[in-house]
């Protein structure tokens, strides 16, 4: 009860700062400093445990201060506008969870793969190499890959098979891109996490056919890594 309370309150808090002009004519950098306070760990992490994405992030043990998310605010608008170029992709800015800004670029299934496989598609080689060369001009960012699917069943198949079939698939699909990255000579040690997830955490109405395209996807985050956060932090 304590933790909804404090998810609530916090929540509240985002929603304040989202209907204030001066919050929304923010720089990301700017956003960063406030979010890099004592309590920016704690959002963070609020932020995460409702998208699902509570892992990202380095472990650092400590609360970031307000000028290293400054400055790792920064860092990450840098990244997030070359991330932009990559084609087929949707980019954003969200948060790790230490509260600091991280780039999501998330590709729709369809354009990386076929119906139920996982292989990728030459499309999908070409915007990866586009992405692949980013997370190299960005050297000191981390990066998770983490795969969904819509909640459609597979023929022949209970819902329970069905739900463990789509969590396999999404995870063939996270590691295949992962996979081909490396190709690319993005380094394994960056990559901390290749999950699939299945059917869960949908981002659409899995009852309309656009729901489900959107359900549909592969993430990849790019993130502050432990060097950059110290070295943010020495400065």
């Amino acid at each position: 009860m304590k933790q909804m309370k404090l998810v609530a309150l916090l929540l509240g808090f985002c929603v304040c700062l989202a209907s204030c002009n001066t919050w929304n004519n923010m720089s990301k950098t700017g956003q960063g400093a406030i979010i890099g306070t004592g309590g920016g760990a704690a959002l963070g992490t609020a932020i995460g445990a409702i998208a699902g994405n509570t892992a990202l992030g380095a472990v650092i043990g400590a609360a970031v201060g307000a000028g290293t998310g400054a400055i790792i605010g920064k860092k990450m608008d840098k990244t997030r506008k070359e991330a932009e170029a990559v084609k087929n992709a949707q980019v954003e800015t969200v948060k790790d969870a230490n509260g600091l800004d991280a780039v999501k670029v998330t590709f729709n299934s369809g354009i990386l793969f076929d119906t139920g496989k996982s292989t990728l598609s030459a499309t999908a080689k070409n915007s990866l190499a586009e992405l692949a060369t980013v997370m190299k001009n960005n050297a000191d960012c981390d990066i998770a890959i983490q795969g969904y699917t819509d909640n459609q069943g597979w023929k022949k198949s209970t819902a329970e098979q069905s739900a463990q079939k789509n969590q396999a698939l999404s995870l063939d699909r996270a590691s295949s891109v992962s996979s081909y990255l490396q190709s690319l000579s993005v380094p394994a040690t960056r990559i901390k996490s290749v999950q699939g997830f299945g059917e869960a955490n949908p981002v659409a109405d899995n009852n309309t056919e656009a729901g489900r395209t959107q359900n549909r996807r592969v993430e990849v985050y790019l993130y502050a890594s432990e060097a950059m956060i110290k070295s943010a932090q020495a400065q």
